[in-house]
Formats: C-alpha cells, sequence, structure tokens
C-alpha cells in the first residue's frame, strides 16, 4: 500500500517537473526569439546587432539541446527504477561477484558505466556540434577522450574509497551511521578544496604564473586594499578547450589562488581585469564562500538524515521498482544509494529558486564591493565584453532567469552598477 501510494507521488512529482521545465524552456526560447530583431536600448552603442543575434542562436540552440537531453533523461530515470533496470543490473552482477562489498562496489561502477555511455553522445555532440557550430570549441577529439579518460580515472581513485567508506558506515555504524558519513563527507570536500587547485586542475590546464609585471602590479595593489592574501597569480590555457572567458578562485585558506583563462587576458583591459577580480574578491571578503560552504554541509546533513531514516523503509525501495528481498543475504546499502540520488532531484526541482535567489543577492553584493574598490565603469565594460564573448543573452525571460540563473539579468546588474559610477 505505501509502495504504491509512494510510486505514485514519485511519478507525480516527474511529470510536474517535466511539465514546469518545459514550460520555462518554451517560454524562454520565444522571449529570447521575440527580441532577436534588435538590441536592447541600453546596449544599442557597446553590442553589435551581429553578436546580440549570434546570442539569442546560442541560447536557443543550449535550451532545445537541454528539453531533448531532459527527455532523454526522464526515460533513463523510469528504467532505472520503475521499469526495474537497477534490479536487473543488480541480479546481472551479483551473479558474478556474489555477496559482499566487491558486489556493492561493482554495482555503482556498473550504473556509472552506464550512466556515461548514455552521457557519451550529448557530450560529444554538445562540444563538436553546438560549441563548435558557435565559434566556441578549440578542443580536438583527442583532447576530448583523453579529458574523459582522466575524469574517469580520476573518479574512480577518489570516488571508490569514500564509496567504501560510507558503505561501511552504513553497514557497520548502527542508527547514527548517517552523522557519521557527513562528518566523512564535509571532511572530504574541504579536503578537495585543498588539493584541487594544486593536485587535481594541473592534471587538466596547465597553470603559469602572470608574468605581465604592470597588470601583476596592478592587481597586487587592489589585493593589498581588501586585504587579500593568496598564494599566487595564474594563468589557465583555457583557450586549448573554449573560447569562453573567465577568472576564478581556488583552494581553501591559505592556499587559495587566483586563476585568469588566458582568454579573458586577451580580451579585457588592466583596469576591467581589476574590476572582475575586485567582484570575486567581493565574494571571499563578504563570507560568500563560507555561507555557501555552511549551507552545503546543511543541506548535505539533512538529506543524510533522511536517507538514514529511508534506508530501512521497504515501502521507498519497491515504489522504485526494487525488491530488496531479491538478494539473500546481502545488503542494499548500494541500491539505497542510488535510488536516492536518483529520485532526489525529482522532489528538490522546486526549491531551485531558493538557491538563485540567495546566488543574485550575493552576486549584487560583489558588484557593489567592486564598485567601492575600483571604478564601476571598468566593470560595466567588462561584463559587457564577457556577455558579447561568452554569447550570453541579454533578453532572458524574466522568469525563467528567475527560477534558474545564478546571476541577475544583464539589463538589472549593469543599471545597478551605473548607477554606483561617479
Amino acid at each position: 500500500m505505501y509502495s504504491l501510494a509512494f510510486s505514485i507521488l514519485f511519478v507525480s512529482f516527474l511529470i510536474l517537473t517535466l511539465l514546469v521545465r518545459f514550460w520555462l524552456a518554451s517560454r524562454h526560447i520565444r522571449h529570447v526569439l521575440r527580441h532577436r530583431a534588435a538590441v536592447p536600448a541600453e546596449f544599442a552603442e557597446k553590442i553589435p546587432l551581429a553578436a546580440h543575434q549570434k546570442a539569442a542562436d546560442y541560447t536557443v540552440a543550449k535550451t532545445k539541446f537541454g528539453m531533448l537531453a531532459l527527455l532523454v533523461n526522464t526515460a533513463v530515470l523510469i528504467g532505472f527504477t520503475l521499469l526495474g533496470g537497477l534490479q536487473w543490473l543488480s541480479t546481472q552482477i551479483f551473479q558474478h561477484t556474489g555477496p559482499g562489498m566487491g558486489y556493492q562496489i561493482a554495482l555503482l561502477a556498473g550504473f556509472a558505466l552506464i550512466s556515461g555511455l548514455i552521457d557519451l553522445p550529448f557530450d560529444y555532440y554538445k562540444q563538436f556540434h553546438m560549441e563548435q557550430g558557435f565559434g566556441f570549441n578549440k578542443m580536438t577529439r583527442t583532447l576530448f577522450f583523453a579529458d574523459m579518460a582522466k575524469g574517469a580515472a580520476l573518479g574512480a581513485a577518489i570516488g571508490l574509497p569514500l564509496v567504501w567508506v560510507v558503505l561501511t558506515l552504513m553497514g557497520k555504524a548502527g542508527n547514527l551511521w548517517w552523522l557519521y558519513a557527513w562528518l566523512v563527507w564535509s571532511g572530504f570536500q574541504l579536503l578537495m578544496m585543498v588539493l584541487f587547485p594544486t593536485v587535481i586542475a594541473p592534471l587538466f590546464n596547465k597553470f603559469t604564473p602572470l608574468a605581465d609585471a604592470p597588470l601583476k602590479a596592478r592587481i597586487e595593489g587592489l589585493l593589498a586594499r581588501v586585504g587579500f592574501a593568496s598564494k599566487g597569480l595564474f594563468v589557465m590555457d583555457g583557450s586549448k578547450r573554449s573560447a569562453h572567458g573567465n577568472a576564478y578562485f581556488s583552494g581553501f585558506g591559505a592556499n587559495k589562488r587566483i586563476v585568469f583563462f588566458d582568454t579573458l587576458l586577451a580580451r579585457l583591459a588592466p583596469q576591467e581585469i581589476e574590476a572582475v577580480l575586485a567582484h570575486e574578491l567581493g565574494h571571499f571578503k563578504l563570507k560568500h564562500i563560507v555561507k555557501r560552504i555552511a549551507m552545503m554541509f546543511a543541506i548535505s546533513l539533512a538529506f543524510l538524515a533522511l536517507l538514514g531514516y529511508l534506508k530501512n523503509q521497504m515501502w521507498f525501495y519497491t515504489g522504485l521498482g526494487v525488491d530488496p528481498m531479491i538478494l539473500p543475504g546481502q545488503s542494499n546499502d548500494a541500491m539505497m544509494l542510488l535510488l536516492f540520488v536518483l529520485v532526489l532531484p525529482v522532489f528538490t526541482f522546486l526549491f531551485g529558486p531558493l538557491t538563485s535567489i540567495s546566488s543574485r543577492k550575493h552576486e549584487f553584493e560583489a558588484d557593489a564591493f567592486a564598485a567601492r574598490h575600483t571604478d564601476a565603469r571598468d566593470l560595466v565594460s567588462a561584463l559587457v565584453k564577457m556577455y558579447e564573448d561568452n554569447a550570453s543573452t541579454l533578453t532572458p525571460d524574466p522568469l525563467h532567469s528567475a527560477f534558474y540563473d545564478t546571476h541577475p539579468p544583464a539589463s538589472v546588474r549593469i543599471h545597478h552598477l551605473n548607477l554606483a559610477a561617479p
């Protein structure tokens, strides 16, 4: 009875999520196309019509591609759950491994392999047709598959030991296993923040110290003014993969690095680069990063507590197409993890705007911080160039933007900055 009710609830939320996402995507496409013919008045003297239309076409292409991927992913989700895909995979693996931790690890690895193979055609099409068609792809096919192999190897090297620890806790740590798992997960996340800049990122990109002496002096002056210490200024060879440009911080605590894409340095003037960096510094100085980490830890604790409850609820398994008793003497912990990860986005999707609202608030605050420490007009000119170079639409559908976008719409953001300009 409970399993049937949960099946109905799951299908209802899945349909609702699908309808809302398609509705928002359709609104977005219509709105962007409706404003394709003319550059918005506030950008008319800054962005050519051809660039505006390219951004509109790129946005529409990405949105349509996302709708197709959504349909496929929904079908795959139903196949794995209600149609018995995970049940079949579990049985097949068990026949070769027998009971034990080997079976559980193999089940997770098998699922990851199948999911990766399903995603591969979409990733390939996106990179070598859509991105390439709009002039953004710089990646060779050799590099594409090398990145994929490196990512898979790194995921196995890092993920499998972590999974083994979590599964061991689930099986042997008693009713509070989820709390111990949360402590392990939190420690793992902090460790990755420390290791990412010096160990993981260099496996995929080349990082060289910033060599432009005048620009370096300008940036170091900004760092001194705002009281920010870093482990260095680096340039990343982003141009070997994409024409998109960006800048970011990596690391944690005293291990922080400032990284510029080479494409960004080639496009922006020194004062514009300084303004972009001031915005990123604002996120750190205003404790946005710490707040996001704390929120991530709090949410993960709540979800793990929920997982701890659902672990022993038979209706959760059977309501999602899995018979937990089909394998005699075998723990279902790996299956539980898979089911939870698969269905959680279905039930949490409608809470997405809350995260977007918080993120946009932080972006406004970081812009205000940048305007206090640099000339707001330099950040405006940098943003306009970045919108143009990245083919970011200037006319998103307001509702779509409010639901999904972590950054304010271009017109709103620049209006705020213009008010702060001298």
